[in-house]
């Protein structure tokens, strides 16, 4: 039996081609699965309030219904609103729009729903239309 040697040749320049063949696979595997997997991570900016855009809520009278429009940017209430209040519900309910546009202001001019004061006539009126302005911000808040 004679043994045979085996002598394989490698080039330096063969091996340096394939170690960096092999780094640059590893670091493109990584990259996507790092840009493909879902991050539940929250989000970092928490200074942010609200998630910028219209919030709506509907809010019933007898047989009646009315949307309460609120809109909001990231750190800003900007507006608060009645979209489709027609002239038979403001002709059944008369203090709907001028404790709309009390709270409006006060809200607006505050930025928050704490310390809102109302005028003693329309304290429940007042009452109902801040507790769906709150429910349309609970949907806008992050």
């Amino acid at each position: 039996m004679s043994s045979r040697t085996n002598i394989i040749v490698l080039r330096l320049k063969e091996i340096i081609y394939t170690l960096i063949f092999l780094a640059f696979a590893i670091f493109l595997v990584y990259l996507m699965i790092h840009m493909f997997k879902d991050s539940e991570e929250p989000s970092l900016n928490t200074s942010s309030l609200y998630k910028p855009g219209i919030y709506t809520t509907e809010m019933s009278l007898g047989n009646h219904t009315v949307n309460v429009e609120v809109t909001v940017d990231e750190n800003h209430i900007n507006g608060i609103c009645f979209t489709n209040l027609s002239d038979s519900v403001t002709a059944m309910y008369p203090l709907m729009e001028p404790a709309m546009e009390n709270l409006e202001s006060q809200i607006l001019s505050a930025q928050n729903l704490e310390d809102i004061s109302y005028d003693e006539g329309s304290k429940y009126t007042s009452s109902a239309l801040l507790a769906v302005i709150e429910e349309t911000l609970a949907k806008a808040k992050k």
